[in-house]
This record gives structure tokens, sequence and C-alpha cells, in this order.
């Protein structure tokens, strides 16, 4: 922890309050989140660091005459356009590990369940990376491009491993997907690398607590479980190799090495699935071995692999596709489906919980994002290999059945089940929005009436905008009912993996089934494959732009930054977390400051307020009484506390609260979509408020402040919403509030029983 001696040539300080402002995701820079033009850094570096505005600056002091300060993250989780770039591509593998953090709260065997089935999830998406990489360069283009004249007609760079034998070719073209399984390796042990210089010593409870967020990508475990995925890539790959080597004929070699395979494979299974053999390990990870031997065994498994299938000569079979590639594949997809069945059956099968209550995915959380990750997983899998085989076939708009590179059915399902998915969910979403919107402007109208009683008749135009955004802000508790249409439909979507395993074409089935003629079908498949690639391509401007942009950024980097925020527990090869650098930096800063002044004022706006949660939970008994908290805008409970039962559920909130002795404010408006209230809801109707000192902390604002123009203005107060407000003057009431109780406790203790601080 950081040095707690008194600073040099100082003795007794100041009487001076900190105010510590922690922007939300893809917040303003430090001059806007201080409101000031002029400011200078204190701390950090380009990444994040600590602002202060600068002795020339009009305004130096905050409210109550507290000394201002801005910790700036935002380029932590999307800081270089290559950076939010590939985030587009690691998305399935990024929402597959948040699902670790969803698990419901309760029983240790329910968590460690969910926890099993979410890791061995995470771990079918690394199968499908690589059999995905293995479909363009095995099935499309060592099989069927090179094992036709037309195919290779003009295109010299494919044209010279034509005439070469199929094994050869085979074995060459292999290096590819053993490429992209190396760079996803060397990516996740690089990434883990990145904040190393800022971890802090061990402090707290250990293993799956909210205080070891900033400890989780360097424990055993970590570096264990990326061997184990990086191992079982490989394995994939020999397996789809050896399985096409067998379809020409068993020999003494094809034997071991697949026998090899399926025992390094179930390796990696059990590993996996008994905690205790993933977890345990030497303090000092170096003198791990697990990780290097396996890995070890993967690669010396793989070269033998590849020397068999170049260098054995066999007659191989005529087909179509590469063989045995298709029941490979769809095996995958339907073991995905049966993990998702079996993950929703575990995390709804609670009973006596109080976890039980509605929450906005009923509970659900994990089984309805693993859904979403291995959905999204399957589609764009099935896109790229869709794109290939339309290029190699030089059909660019319809890819038809007889052409000359066609994916194999398993993917062509998964294009057609994303397409129907997509468009049951739009319907779901309009048929919600809907038969909730009744409901919603009548809570919205009793809000607005209670605010602003009686307004005259020119501000009806405002109080219609605010029932309006008091409307739209209640759609997000239906959030959570679309999510798990959606997630019931991919599942639906993967149970046709089935269909393709009995070797059924989607063409032949919606004819013979619908009497849709198999040339419409083709049509609505590249349909598909367009609404695929849209949102790549969607995905790949919102990450360019929302690296480069403020403003954009503020809606398309909420993705990135919540994702971020959780340490790769289930998938290493998801992008790296911040909280690994923001919540031991910001612990550091925090020790620093409560040395050097009466206290310190922790203001966190939206996912800030998540963030200073996680600090404060680090910070030592001597330092967290010199420390307030206020949040707005935050999404604590409303959105944390019911998709992250376990590690930010109601007991960690009241934690919290313990810890700081209470001296805690939340600030919420009924505007905001995201925000809102913490421990009191205090709306219409609703029931008493909980007992203090839990009912205390939440402060309704009412946005706007009015619905008339205030006097020599023209136009009435803006509505906020989920927008910061440091400039309200009722922020400003909450900070003198919160450093006058600082300063009481100060007095009251006194200095001379404040030692503890140095």
């Amino acid at each position: 922890m950081c040095d707690m001696s008194p600073p040099s040539g100082q003795g007794w300080l100041s009487g001076e309050i900190v105010e510590l402002r922690v922007h939300g995701v893809a917040g303003a820079g430090a001059g806007q989140v201080l409101g000031c033009r002029d400011v200078r850094q204190v701390a950090g570096d380009g990444r994040a660091g600590f602002y202060r505005p600068r002795a020339q600056s009009r305004r130096t002091t905050g409210a109550g005459g507290t000394v201002l300060e801005a910790y700036q993250w935002r380029n932590l989780p999307s800081g270089t356009a290559a950076r939010t770039l590939s985030l587009v591509f690691l998305l399935p593998f990024m929402l597959s590990n948040v699902t670790f953090w969803m698990r419901p709260a309760g029983r240790s065997g329910l968590q460690s369940g969910v926890a099993l089935l979410c890791r061995l999830l995470a771990l079918t998406l690394t199968l499908v990376y690589a059999l995905t990489a293995a479909g363009v360069a095995l099935d499309l283009l060592a099989w069927k491009c090179m094992g036709s004249s037309r195919c290779l007609a003009g295109r010299g760079w494919l044209s010279w491993l034509g005439g070469r034998p199929v094994g050869l070719r085979l074995a060459l073209l292999a290096l590819v997907p053993f490429a992209a399984v190396a760079l996803v390796w060397f990516l996740g042990a690089r990434q883990t690398r990145s904040y190393g210089a800022f971890r802090l010593p061990d402090a707290g409870p250990q293993g799956d607590h909210l205080t070891a967020l900033d400890r989780w990508d360097v424990s055993p475990r970590a570096k264990r479980l990326r061997a184990i995925h990086v191992a079982a890539a490989f394995v994939t790959l020999d397996v789809v190799l050896l399985a096409a080597r067998a379809a020409a004929g068993t020999s003494v070699t094809v034997v071991v090495l697949s026998a090899l395979a399926a025992a390094l494979l179930a390796t990696c299974l059990v590993l996996l699935c008994v905690p205790r053999l993933l977890e345990s390990a030497p303090i000092a990870s170096t003198t791990d071995r697990m990780p290097l031997v396996l890995c070890a065994v993967a690669v010396g498994l793989t070269v033998a692999t590849l020397g068999s299938v170049a260098m054995e000569p066999v007659r191989w079979p005529r087909s179509n596709e590469l063989p045995r590639y298709d029941d490979i594949v769809a095996i995958v997809f339907l073991t995905q489906m049966a993990l998702l069945v079996a993950l929703a059956v575990l995390v709804l099968w609670r009973p006596g919980g109080r976890d039980r209550r509605p929450a906005l995915l009923r509970g659900l959380g994990a089984a309805v994002v693993a859904a979403v990750a291995t959905g999204l997983a399957g589609a764009l899998s099935g896109e790229l290999v869709y794109r290939a085989a339309s290029l190699l076939s030089r059909r660019p708009f319809v890819l038809r059945p007889g052409d000359l590179a066609v994916p194999v059915p398993a993917y062509r399902w998964a294009i057609l089940a994303f397409f129907l998915t997509t468009i049951a969910a739009v319907t779901a979403c309009a048929i919600i929005v809907l038969s909730t919107r009744a409901d919603r402007r009548r809570t919205a109208a009793a809000i607005v009436a209670r605010d602003y009683p009686a307004p005259p008749l020119e501000a009806n135009a405002q109080v219609r905008r605010v029932e309006k955004a008091v409307t739209q802000a209640s759609f997000t508790e239906q959030l959570g009912s679309l999510a798990i249409a959606y997630a019931c439909l991919t599942v639906i979507g993967l149970a046709a993996s089935v269909l393709a395993l009995v070797g059924l074409e989607p063409g032949s089935q919606a004819q013979s089934l619908v009497g849709v003629p198999s040339d419409v079908l083709s049509v609505v498949m590249a349909i598909s494959s367009y609404l695929i690639l849209a949102v790549v391509v969607g995905l790949l401007l919102g990450g360019l732009f929302a690296s480069r942009t403020a403003g954009f950024r503020r809606y398309v980097g909420v993705l990135w930054d919540l994702g971020t925020f959780w340490p790769r527990a289930v998938h290493p090869f998801a992008p790296s977390c911040y909280t690994e650098r923001a919540v031991p930096e910001l612990t550091d800063r925090i020790c620093q400051l409560a040395r050097r002044y009466d206290g310190v004022v922790l203001s966190g706006h939206s996912q800030g307020s998540v963030i200073l949660a996680a600090t404060v939970l680090r910070l030592r008994p001597e330092v967290r009484r010199r420390v307030a908290l206020l949040t707005y805008a935050s999404p604590l409970k409303r959105l944390c506390a019911q998709l992250y039962p376990a590690y930010l559920g109601e007991p960690v909130l009241h934690e919290i609260g313990d810890r700081i002795g209470w001296r805690w404010l939340n600030l919420w408006s009924n505007t905001d979509p995201i925000g809102g209230w913490i421990f009191s809801r205090q709306r219409p109707g609703d029931p008493p408020a909980c007992p203090p000192p839990a009912a205390l902390v939440d402060r309704r604002l009412r946005d706007p402040e009015d619905v008339l123009a205030p006097p020599g203005d023209s136009s009435p107060p803006p509505i906020r919403g989920h927008m910061p407000y440091e400039s309200d003057d009722r922020y400003a009431a909450a900070v003198r509030e919160l450093a006058d109780r600082l300063r009481a406790d100060w007095e009251q203790r006194g200095p001379q029983n404040c030692a503890e601080l140095y």
C-alpha cells in the first residue's frame, strides 16, 4: 500500500478536503470534469492520470472550498484505434467472460456449478474460433478450391499448391489456423503484463471477492486457463486433420495420434472441471510448470500431426467437403446448446434463496449473456466462412449450393438462424414496447405531477418532454425480457446443428417442409450474410469513431467499458481488464491524499461510481475513516446489483456503507435510463424506505429543476438524464454536506488521535 509517513516538511496540514472526481464510461476530459479549461496533470501518464486546475484558473476550488482533483481513465479500455477495433473481434470472448461475474448469489455449490458451465462454454468459443480458421484454410482453400481448376484459374497465389498432394496441401495451409491461435495466445499473454507496475500488495479477502479484481489476471489460475485454451485449440485443429486423414484409411500413426489428442483434450476438460487443479499453484507463478508442459505437449502433438498428414502416402477420398469436418462443427454447436440449457436450469434452480426476487434478467444473467455470446460467435464464424466461400466462388452476392466453394451445412444453419433470430427479436422488441407503453406513461405522468404540481399553460410543452424522458428511461426495466427472449431464440438456433449432424441441408428442408424453393432460400441466406456483415462493419466503425470522438464514444464505448471492467476469469482471450490499473492507482492516490488533507470526498459518475465501490473495499481502515462517497447517475443498484448479484449485490453495497461510516450520498433522477437509487426508491406508490442509515443515502433530484425558464432566460432548464451534473447546485450542496461531515469527524477525533495515518 501507500507510504503513510508524513510528507516531508509538513506537519499537521491544512484543514482542507479534497474532492476527487471519477468520470463514467467514455467520459469527458479532465477539464470538463473539473469545470475549467486550464488543468495540469499531477500524477499518472497519458492513458490515465490525476488532474487539478492550474493556479491561474478562474475556478480552483469546489463546493465548500474543497480542493478539486479528477481521475481520467477513459483511455484505459479504448485508448487507441487498434485496441478498440480489436475489441470487435474479441466481443464474443468478452461477453462469455462477463457470464462468470453474473453468477447468482447463494450457495457455494450453485456458484461452483455455474462457474464450471461458464468455463466450459468459454472453451467452446475457443474451439469455434479454431474451427472457423480451419474451415477457411482447410475446407475451402486446401480441399475445395485447390482441387478445382476453375477455382485456381487466375489465382497465382493459390495455383502453386494446386498440383501438390492433398496431404501436403492440408499440412501447409494448416499453418494458417495454427497461426491464428498463436496470435490470440500472444495477445493474451502480452495484455496480462500491461498493468503489472500498478498492482498493490494483497489486502483483504482473496479468491472470488470484489477486492481481488486487480490481482485476478496475474493469479496462477489465469496463466493455467490460457494454457488450457491454447492446448484445446491446437488439439481441435489436430482432430480436424486426423479425422480427415482417418477417412483415407487408418494406420498405427493415426490411431496413436488420435488417442493422444483425445487424452490431451480430456486433460484440458479435467483441469477446467476440477477447480482445485486449476487454482492451486505456487504463489510465484514463475515456478508453475503446468502451463509450460501443457502448451509444449500441444505443440509437439501438432507437429507430429502435420508430419503424419503431409508425409504418409494415402489415397484421399473424393468428397465435396473436408471429411468429417461438418460433423465436428455440428458437435461443437450441439455441445454449446446443451451447456446453455444446463446453465439456464441451474441458475433457475435456487430454492429458498433471496435472489429469487424479480430482477432485470430474472436471475438468468449468466445464461442470457452466454447465449448471446455463443450466438454471436456462431454468426461471425458463419459469416467469415461464407464471405471466403463467396470470394473463392466468384459470387459476391448470392452463393448457390452447386458453387465451387460452399460452407458446410452447420455454418449455413448458423447464418439462417441468426437471420430468423434477429427478425424474431425485433418483433419481440416492438411487442414489449407497445405492451408496456401505457403503464410506463401512467407512471411517468404520476412522477411529473408530483414534481411539477399545477404547471402554467406555457409549460405544457416542457412537461410533455419530461414525461417522455421519464417514460423512455423506465424502458430499461423491460430490457431483461427482451434479452431473455433473444437468448431462447439463440438456443433454438443452435439446435439446428442437430440437422447438420444428420446431413440435412437448409435448402432441401425449406423446400420439403415449407415449400420455399432453394433459390429463394439462397437469396435469404445472402441477405442474412450481409446483415451479419453490416453488424461487423457497424461495430468496426463504432470502435473507430469511439476511439477518436468523445461524443460518439459516450454511446458506443459503453459496451467496451462495461465488459472490460471484469478480469478474464473464464476466457483468457477476452480484452484486458482496466480495473487492474484503475483500482490500485486510485487506492494509492487516496492514501496519499488522506495523509495530506483532512479528508477525501470520492465523487463517481456512472461507471466511475462502480470503480470507486471496488476501490473503497481495498482501502485500509485508517484511510477509510478519512473518506466520504458521493455517487450520481450510478448503476450500482439498478443494473450492477441485479446483473452481478454475487459481487455487487445488496450485502456488498451495505458493506461499502459500513466501511466508510455511511458517509455516502447518492443522487439520482427519474429521467436517467441507467443510474438510479441504491437503498431507497422514493417513487410514487413505493413502500417505505429501508431503515437508516441506508435510507439516508439516496437523494432523488427533480430533473429538470423547473419546467419554466428562469428569470432572464428564454428557455427552461435542460433535461439532464444520464449526463453528469457537477455544475448543479444540488451536487455542490451534497459535496458541502460530506465535506462538513469529514471535518466534524476530524475535529471530534482531534489531530492527536489520528497518528495511525502516519
